[in-house]
């Protein structure tokens, strides 16, 4: 099964809209597909969660309902993709960040083109690094120390130091990316459905298991809790000094 992000005039940014459509492929999967192919129209993965939406949302209620509503679909949707007893399979090109990078990871298997590239902007736009669960299992990919470093400067990270994170398993010429992803699905397709799924979920449960914490389920709340009280928030003006020597 192929799923492809297809907004490429805004960059595929996720919007609410688009979590609904992923939702409605990968929350009920069909038991007859052994792998799932998430790819993305045009330069870029995915830029990011639409950040006009997002100041809708805060503007229609400064409580953050909108976001709270947002985020849990997104744990949703990437709970499913990392869950599915599919093999999920990331075709990454251009830029993945924010939640397009947690849409990337959230799959079993990711292959990058040279071009590719990672960002985690969120500190700097004033939220938590909380969609979609992304930081915790971002942590146990990659390693708490690494991790640390990403997400509080918040800097890009190209394809070569991908893979050496394990972000990617697998880079290749962009033009290679559809032969990479082949070669991952078709010796999977071939393997006995109830060895497969049995595996993943083993391999799932395993993974889960190393982690001392997983609290995913706090994002929404998290992000639309921080982006209510930035808004709240508004810098003073100094006083004028008006002290005499």
């Amino acid at each position: 099964m192929h799923v492809r992000l297809n907004a490429p005039d805004s960059g595929n940014a996720v919007t609410g809209t688009m979590l609904d459509e992923l939702l409605a492929v990968v929350a009920v999967p069909d038991p007859e597909v052994r792998v799932l192919v998430l790819s993305a129209a045009g330069d870029d993965f995915c830029l990011g969660g639409d950040r006009a939406e997002f100041a809708d949302w805060l503007a229609e209620d400064p409580a953050g309902r909108g976001i709270r509503v947002a985020g849990e679909k997104a744990r949703r949707v990437c709970e499913a993709l990392s869950g599915s007893p599919a093999v999920t399979i990331a075709r990454v090109q251009g830029k993945a960040v924010g939640a397009g990078f947690a849409l990337a990871l959230a799959c079993d298997l990711r292959v990058g083109a040279e071009n590719a590239s990672f960002r985690l902007p969120e500190l700097a736009l004033g939220l938590p690094t909380a969609w979609g669960g992304l930081l915790p299992r971002l942590i146990h990919e990659v390693g708490a120390a690494r991790v640390r470093e990403l997400v509080l400067t918040g800097r890009a990270f190209g394809a070569a130091e991908a893979q050496a994170l394990s972000v990617l398993q697998r880079v290749v010429p962009e033009n290679e990316l559809d032969q990479a992803v082949e070669a991952w699905a078709k010796p999977v397709a071939r393997r006995p459905e109830a060895a497969l799924r049995v595996t993943k979920a083993l391999l799932n449960s395993y993974a889960a298991a190393t982690r001392m914490a997983d609290p995913s389920f706090l994002d929404a709340e998290l992000m639309a809790s921080v982006a209510a009280a930035g808004r709240r928030t508004t810098p003073r003006t100094p006083a004028p000094d008006t002290s005499h020597s």
